[in-house]
């Protein structure tokens, strides 16, 4: 009986140390803090020395949009918390993209430059802090799968202010163009016209595996567990639904865009995507962008490749 005992005692430290491990990956992974407010004189870049070089030109841009004239909007996410965004118009009836940013950014921070993008387009904006970031409610990031979701919330919103006819574009950088990709396996309304998709990722289990072995972790080993705090403590599966799955039924254009030198998503990833969308398409790579970089490398081929695309 002694045996047995000293065998359940290892077992339940085993568990334990498995659901702790657990729990720090989802901290790590998935899990952002409340977020304090951006002062008036603060203008964030991300992190990294990349970023730097072109911090004049993406201050410039958030000084500029801060001080465009805009309508605040929010809504109700399906899980009931309150989602955020910014809508700038660029003339009444004109098409609206919606833009999502990435991984704990914000709209103002890895959206510079992308209301002014829009409006050399002709297009109105609605830019958003997704769930967990910004000023929108909520402290879990689950890599597209809530996210995209919300995508489809924003898009009703949209069409309730606007009409259901209105033009609607998804544009997304980073895990946000894995949201807008994701989206479209969800179901999208026909009103929406064309998808932009800036250096996204193929999965999340791709993205989180290669993050893991560029910090020279085993990537066999803690990916599991990362799936697990998830599914624990986020209450979320991340291998629900991918990018990757929507291609696979995509309908509507989709243009990708992404920087052969970004060290964070691997070109390859784009490549993988637009490779298995089943509609029209166009992968556009930029020399020399690193991750996010490739409008502020080279607005002037990023802008007419989307008008060649989309108009």
């Amino acid at each position: 009986m002694e045996i047995v005992w000293i065998l359940l005692g290892v077992l339940a430290g085993i568990v334990g140390v498995i659901l702790l491990a657990a729990f720090v990956c989802f901290m790590l992974a998935f899990y952002a803090p409340k977020r304090r407010p951006i002062g008036k004189n603060e203008y964030p870049i991300p992190p990294g020395n990349i970023y730097l070089i072109h911090r004049d030109r993406m201050v410039a841009w958030m000084k500029e949009t801060r001080a465009a004239t805009h309508t605040d909007m929010s809504v109700t996410s399906f899980d009931g918390l309150t989602l955020r965004g910014k809508y700038y118009e660029y003339a009444p009836g004109a098409p609206v993209e919606l833009m999502i940013h990435g991984y704990r950014g914000t709209a103002e921070r890895d959206l510079c430059g992308g209301v002014q993008r829009a409006f050399a387009l002709g297009h109105n904006v609605l830019t958003v802090d997704q769930r967990a970031s910004g000023f929108s409610d909520g402290h879990i990031i689950t890599f597209g799968i809530r996210e995209s979701r919300d995508c489809l919330t924003w898009i009703e919103h949209i069409r309730a202010t606007f009409g259901n006819e209105t033009k609607i574009y998804l544009t997304g950088i980073s895990m946000g163009a894995a949201t807008v990709l994701t989206a479209i396996g969800r179901g999208l309304p026909d009103n929406v016209c064309g998808v932009l998709a800036d250096c996204g990722y193929s999965t999340s289990r791709d993205i989180i595996k290669k993050v893991i072995r560029q910090l020279h972790l085993p990537a066999a080993l803690l990916y599991p567990l990362v799936r697990l705090g998830a599914r624990l403590y986020g209450g979320f599966n991340p291998e629900e639904i991918s990018p990757l799955d929507a291609m696979k039924q995509c309908r509507i254009p989709v243009i990708f865009f992404h920087g052969d030198a970004d060290d964070y998503v691997p070109c390859d990833m784009s490549r993988e995507n637009y490779e298995t969308c089943t509609a029209e398409k166009r992968l556009v790579i930029v020399p020399g962008a690193g991750h996010g970089l490739a409008y502020l490398v080279d607005p002037s081929t990023y802008i007419e490749a989307l008008r060649d695309f989309w108009i």
